[in-house]
């Protein structure tokens, strides 16, 4: 009896979404963590874990199968995490491995250049800057850390976008880009130009296309793979990094997306 009752308003939560539709993705979040605990379960295990009615569960269960972050043992009909999450969670240790090991490069290449250096990885369809460190000739400081750019607007966008499989690679460059100064590209060929630059020169540059006055180099960064993991940069005003000079900041960002490369297990 309380079971339907419980039933009905877990539906109603759902339709009404708000409240309910947060409640659905704690209750998501709990299954994946009962089943980190036990291994495996089936569905009565886990409704009476998340005391809800079992098709509450079942349809829980559905989507995170869906999703691929949970499987299903077919002869049994017990569920067990999935290689989804192996995915997510491999992700994560990137980003981790990549700020560790990114450390001292970024530091080194922030020293060399006397600029700000910075690393970012894919976010979505943004970059997000994961590390950050300051050269001597730094003086305006520009705080990128945890700021999400545009990849079709920045030196370390354009080189993780360039390395992204095709289609997906047109989809973002192919949608409307916004514009944010008289010098963004704002057209699918224009972008896809610098893009094919970015793969056959190892770098990409941006002069005055996000911010007046700013201008930045960035170089791909690699996992053991081979798989392009992220971009180590330079960026600085647009008086002291001139057109001129980008080639060879270019070059040094390069040579440390190289040594970050190397520390990330990869040998090519």
């Amino acid at each position: 009896m309380s079971n339907t009752s419980g039933t009905a308003d877990d539906r109603s939560e759902e339709r009404r979404g708000g409240a309910g539709s947060v409640q659905s993705v704690d209750r998501a979040v709990s299954v994946l963590e009962i089943l980190a605990k036990l291994g495996e379960a089936g569905v009565t295990e886990i409704s009476e874990e998340l005391g809800v009615h079992k098709s509450t569960a079942f349809r829980i269960l559905g989507v995170l199968e869906h999703r691929g972050l949970v499987e299903q043992e077919r002869e049994r009909g017990k569920y067990y995490l999935g290689a989804g999450v192996l995915r997510l969670a491999g992700a994560a240790a990137i980003r981790l491995d990549i700020s560790q090991e990114g450390q001292p490069v970024c530091r080194a290449l922030a020293d060399d250049t006397g600029e700000t250096a910075n690393i970012a990885v894919l976010d979505g369809d943004a970059a997000v800057n994961i590390m950050q460190a300051r050269g001597a000739a730094a003086v305006t400081a520009y705080n990128w850390l945890g700021r999400r750019t545009p990849l079709h607007a920045t030196a370390s966008g354009k080189v993780l976008l360039a390395h992204l499989p095709h289609e997906r690679r047109e989809s973002l460059a192919t949608r409307k880009l916004p514009r944010f100064t008289e010098n963004t590209l704002t057209t699918a060929s224009g972008l896809r130009a610098q893009l094919t630059a970015a793969l056959e020169d190892g770098f990409a540059c941006t002069s005055e296309e996000l911010e007046i006055g700013l201008n930045a180099v960035a170089a791909p960064v690699r996992a053991h793979d081979g798989q392009v993991i992220g971009a180590i940069g330079v960026s600085g005003p647009a008086y002291r990094m001139a057109r001129q000079r980008l080639p060879d900041l270019a070059e040094r960002a390069a040579r440390a997306a190289v040594e970050l490369s190397r520390r990330m297990g990869y040998g090519g």
